[in-house]
């Protein structure tokens, strides 16, 4: 008598296990409603299982398990509690497979004393120390795998569900398994075999790819540095002028005692010195933002060194919704790819670029324009760089963009390569 009621409280403390596990599994949140709603659940499928036993017996009620009990169970999840069908069915089926531990810890226990009430209270013992362990260690990773994709989701769900046809098939609706057959002996050794080759493989891709992805943001890191550093290059250059500027009463005070003592020469010639350097270190004025005009000024300097036509028209505020490093982080890819580009067509009077940046209803504007030798090669609507280790800076511009909520093309037309961006 001790035994049945026993093991009667063995399956009831199994399906509280059952849906609790799965619902952890499933991300359900532990707000205060949903605590009562699955307290709810644990009572409503107590009643069922309860029904189904008084009215069947215990052994067709084994076997209605799916349609009394899982079933209904993702229906649950998926309708009330809003998670998707996918991710319902895999916790459930992953709830399941988590009963199988506590069993042959029960079954370990009644084989070593010889009782089949000691199976059942180790049974239950062994419910609440996996639960515990299920709750703090692994529902969180497992709920977070499931939810990052659905062939995620599919690869964890797949050892449970073939676990699950599995047991009920050669030990709930037949006795294939015990009766000793060969292939339902072989059948879960080999399937776990297959899985954790196939998890070998997708976890040496997925690392593969996380490994490229942060071999990127250091190399996007690398380009922020860069533009920070010139930044801080061209902001001397300005300092630089400034001083020069503050400096003039001493070139003047030279002048004028050249001029007293007729110097004519070498003043001359002091001039032609002086507006050299003031040219070499003071910005051309494009727009009113002065971190545009520093780094516009440079890119200047460059291209007429290269013997580049680069066009220009700016209008911008001094105020931008953009860091000082972001705005030299994006212009700066942005001409150091036109001005590349340019560089390697060999007739000087067909290298060209032209600029277009304004702010419209709060938003940055840019178009970049360049001839080319060679036309691009795009891949998901970015241009591919030729050379190793280069097309970071492409990849930078498109985070900034982005980071801002805006939008960003790169295209070709009429012979130019155009990038356009509204952030």
């Amino acid at each position: 008598m001790v035994v049945t009621v026993i093991g009667l409280l063995r399956f009831g403390f199994s399906l509280v296990f059952g849906i609790t596990v799965s619902s952890l599994f499933a991300g359900i949140s532990p707000t205060r409603e949903n605590r009562r709603s699955t307290v709810f659940l644990c009572v409503l499928f107590l009643v069922c299982q309860t029904a189904s036993w008084w009215l069947f017996g215990l052994d067709l009620t084994s076997k209605l398990y799916p349609v009394i009990i899982h079933l209904p169970l993702i229906v649950i999840f998926s309708l009330y509690y809003k998670r998707p069908w996918l991710i319902s069915a895999a916790s459930v089926l992953s709830g399941y497979l988590c009963c199988q531990t506590p069993r042959w810890a029960g079954f370990l226990a009644g084989a070593i004393l010889k009782s089949r009430l000691a199976d059942h209270i180790f049974y239950i013992a062994a419910i609440f120390l996996f639960y515990y362990f299920l709750k703090t260690y692994v529902a969180g990773s497992v709920r977070q795998l499931m939810e990052k994709s659905c062939k995620s989701c599919l690869l964890l769900g797949g050892v449970p569900l073939f676990y699950y046809l599995f047991d009920y098939i050669t030990t709930i609706y037949t006795d294939v398994l015990y009766s000793g057959a060969e292939w339902a002996v072989q059948f879960m050794p080999s399937m776990i075999s297959i899985f954790y080759f196939v998890f070998v493989i997708l976890y040496y891709a997925e690392t593969q790819k996380q490994a490229a992805l942060q071999r990127e943001r250091d190399m996007l890191d690398a380009q922020f540095r860069v533009a920070q550093t010139e930044f801080a290059s061209l902001r001397q250059l300005q300092n630089n002028a400034a001083a020069y500027r503050h400096d003039m009463r001493h070139h003047f005070s030279l002048l004028q005692g050249l001029a007293a003592e007729e110097h004519i020469e070498e003043i001359k010639e002091y001039l032609r010195t002086a507006q050299s350097d003031m040219d070499a270190i003071t910005p051309t004025r494009f727009c009113e933002n002065e971190t545009v005009n520093l780094i516009l000024s440079a890119f200047a300097a460059r291209a007429a060194h290269a013997e580049i036509l680069l066009t220009v028209e700016a209008h911008l505020p001094d105020a931008l919704p953009f860091s000082d490093t972001e705005l030299c982080s994006l212009l700066s890819n942005a001409l150091e790819n036109a001005v590349l580009a340019c560089e390697s067509i060999s007739e000087c009077g067909k290298r060209r670029i032209s600029l277009r940046i304004y702010s419209k209803n709060t938003k940055l504007c840019i178009d970049i324009r360049n001839s080319y030798q060679t036309e691009p090669v795009f891949y998901e609507s970015l241009p591919v760089a030729k050379e190793q280790g280069h097309g970071f800076g492409t990849k930078s511009m498109v985070h900034i963009v982005e980071k801002h909520g805006g939008v960003f093309q790169f295209s070709v037309k009429d012979g130019w390569f155009i990038f356009q961006a509204t952030a």
